[in-house]
């Protein structure tokens, strides 16, 4: 997939959703994790993202559930995509996880991710993670870092 380029007096005019899909884009151009676990960024938008995965025979553990690193990742994927969402790059400071219930192979699961807060440099992101049946399989608290002075998609432009 070309890598998409974009501006600055480009990225001035994007709208905050329009700079969020660039940002998806530009992540998912380099994001090999995601791929190799055909995590799918199903949506995004200013300080949201949805994640889908399909658990896979690969993705169980010795008691044929889904591992718990794995859906973490899910999670993680979702609370990436979001927090950079506004262009800028921004990293993960810590988390925290709770499972609810096992997911299964054949389980479609999906990361739903909003902000919660962010101020200055740092941010809290929760995200739910259900299965098919809408049933919560797990919760997930992001604490973000945004770099300063650096961009996803231009050179420093960004749209908070």
């Amino acid at each position: 997939m070309p890598e998409p380029q974009v501006n600055a007096a480009e990225a001035a005019d994007l709208s905050a959703q329009q700079l969020a899909e660039r940002v998806r884009d530009r992540m998912l151009a380099h994001d090999h994790a995601t791929g190799a676990l055909g995590i799918a960024i199903v949506g995004v938008g200013p300080g949201t993202s949805h994640a889908r995965m399909t658990v896979r025979r690969d993705m169980l553990n010795g008691f044929a559930i889904c591992h718990g690193g794995l859906i973490t990742t899910l999670a993680d994927t979702a609370f990436a995509y979001a927090c950079n969402s506004c262009n800028e790059v921004t990293v993960a400071s810590g988390l925290s996880v709770d499972f609810l219930a096992p997911a299964h192979e054949g389980d479609v699961l999906d990361a739903e991710c909003h902000e919660q807060s962010a101020r200055g440099r740092t941010g809290i992101y929760d995200v739910t993670v259900s299965n098919q049946r809408g049933e919560r399989i797990a919760l997930f608290r992001g604490r973000s870092y945004r770099l300063r002075g650096k961009s996803v998609v231009d050179d420093g432009h960004t749209h908070r």
